[in-house]
């Protein structure tokens, strides 16, 4: 009787570990089919999806220019880059442009795909001036196809918004060059109208007219004083010859005249012959009358001759010392050297008259002149002014389109879109270890609860 109680109870402690074993056994059979077979259905429907990675690069640095420009002045333009600010990174900018509507539907439409296939993975590197791309594709063709085109829809976008930002600071810098120009125009055309009514016509005008006066007055100085010697000299002659200057011209054309000098020479030779007549002979001797009439008649052949040449009548007295040797003695040479100081006098004498007369016209000029420098000068004045502003705007406009990399920096492609070799999910042996890792605790979890009674009776018996 006592074996059987013992015998009964211990059947239903086996019977239930049994059954107990046998419901683990099948739930952790059942959760272990359900993650495997989870796993492997999701391996054959999820279709394999590559990724084509592309870097870009922002290069940029600040710069300027310095232009001077002859007799205006100095322009320069400068720029800072966007990457050397410390407020803001132009990459998030860039971040921005390049996941923004219109690009993605530009890189759709040159890939011929949908908007929605477009979704790119943007990361910033740091410390550094990098962009790294993600594309997925359902093909590696198609994912570096998709990145070539993203990055072209990029480069576009960033070119129509580096074209609009110089567009816009153009506008308010064209409207002043030309309001500059307009007004150096105006300038110069009143500037070149008071040249053509003032006379100025070229910039040293009045410094080579001073020139001028001065050069006149050293000329007018130096001709004074020859003058002056001349005159001394010429004075001096007619002291010595005791004759005028007319008076040796008249001397000189009358021993000139051929028959002027066969008349003196028949008055000669007829005086001598009665000088000698008279010693031996009476005034009544007819030769003493014969050469007597005939130094008469030469004289009065001399004194007709000298009239008809001079123009004048000469005394006999004047004749006299008008009758020059015809042996040719040093007295003719005196004679000429007097008519030459005169004439050289009188040359003097008018150029110096000349030169007096120049003078006042150029110093009544120069002070004319003078007075119109000065309103010349403020034209001018307004018109380097005028120069100045449109150069130095024009010289900075044209420096300004250099800097087209100042909002957005130059963008180079520093890895090209790289076509994938194997897909990048589904990750299998990820999926794997998960469903492994899943299988593992289940199957834990299963025996904890298996084995938790034993554990439960044994805590009650140390706490009792």
């Amino acid at each position: 009787m006592t074996e059987r109680r013992l015998i009964f109870p211990l059947a239903i402690i086996i019977g239930l570990i049994k059954a107990r074993w046998l419901r683990y056994g099948v739930l952790g059979v059942l959760g272990n089919v359900l993650i495997w077979g989870s796993t492997i259905q999701y391996l054959k429907v999820t279709k394999p999806t590559y990724t084509s990675e592309f870097a870009l690069i922002l290069t940029g640095a600040s710069f300027g220019v310095n232009v001077n420009l002859p007799e205006i002045g100095q322009a320069s333009s400068s720029s800072a880059s966007g990457l050397s600010s410390s407020t803001f990174d132009a990459r998030a900018n860039y971040e921005y442009i390049f996941t923004s509507e219109p690009v993605l539907k530009a890189a759709a439409a040159i890939a011929k795909m949908p908007d929605e296939s477009f979704k790119p993975r943007i990361k910033l590197l740091d410390n550094t001036t990098m962009m790294l791309f993600e594309v997925t594709g359902k093909s590696p063709e198609d994912a570096r196809l998709k990145s070539l085109a993203l990055y072209q829809a990029m480069v576009n976008r960033i070119n129509t918004l580096r074209a609009g930002e110089i567009s816009q600071r153009g506008q308010p810098t064209q409207k002043i060059l030309l309001s500059a120009q307009q007004k150096l125009e105006e300038s110069q055309k009143r500037l070149s109208e008071y040249k053509v009514r003032s006379g100025l016509s070229f910039p040293d005008q009045i410094g080579n007219l001073s020139s001028n006066i001065e050069q006149l007055r050293r000329q007018r100085a130096e001709a004074t004083a020859q003058e002056q010697l001349t005159s001394k000299r010429m004075q001096q002659l007619i002291q010595d010859l005791g004759l005028t200057p007319q008076e040796a011209a008249d001397a000189f054309l009358l021993h000139a005249d051929q028959i002027f000098q066969k008349n003196l020479k028949d008055y000669s030779e007829a005086t001598t012959t009665l000088e000698v007549l008279m010693t031996k002979y009476g005034d009544n001797h007819p030769q003493v009358i014969k050469e007597t009439k005939r130094r008469e008649a030469a004289w009065i052949a001399l004194l007709e001759r000298s009239k008809f040449l001079t123009g004048k009548q000469l005394t006999a007295n004047i004749l006299t010392r008008l009758t020059l040797a015809v042996n040719g003695s040093g007295r003719d040479t005196l004679f000429q050297s007097l008519i030459v100081y005169q004439s050289d006098q009188k040359g003097l004498i008018g150029q110096i008259k000349a030169l007096d007369s120049e003078i006042a016209r150029l110093e009544m000029r120069l002070n004319t002149l003078s007075q119109r420098q000065s309103t010349l000068e403020n034209l001018k004045r307004d018109q380097q002014i005028a120069e100045a502003v449109f150069a130095s705007t024009l010289t900075k406009l044209d420096l300004g389109q250099g800097d087209v990399f100042a909002a957005y920096p130059l963008v180079q492609l520093a890895m090209e879109p790289s076509l994938p070799k194997e897909p990048t999910a589904p990750k299998k042996g990820l999926i794997f270890a998960g469903a492994a890792a899943g299988s593992v605790f289940s199957t834990l979890g299963l025996l904890i609860l298996w084995i938790r009674k034993p554990w439960i009776d044994k805590l009650a018996k140390w706490l009792s």
